[in-house]
């Protein structure tokens, strides 16, 4: 019998997906998951010009959103 290990984060997504939807423009849920220098770019861009943010949304409802060391987020 084979066994599987899978390494996930240890942030929340619902919390990223909160912060993404009130907070997105200004990079808070990149922050949360510890990606900061992207963080910075959305906080001046606005959301990297609102497209960053839209992708960055549809990437943590569908689950392949990932911390800054490349591990996907915690179930909600």
């Amino acid at each position: 019998m084979t066994t599987y290990v899978t390494n996930t984060s240890n942030k929340s997504r619902l919390a990223a997906l909160l912060l993404c939807i009130f907070l997105g423009e200004f990079g808070a849920h990149r922050f949360y998951v510890g990606k900061i220098g992207t963080g910075l770019i959305y906080l001046f861009t606005a959301g990297f010009f609102g497209i960053g943010w839209i992708i960055d949304l549809v990437k943590i409802i569908l689950g392949t959103f990932k911390d800054n060391v490349g591990e996907p987020l915690r179930q909600w």
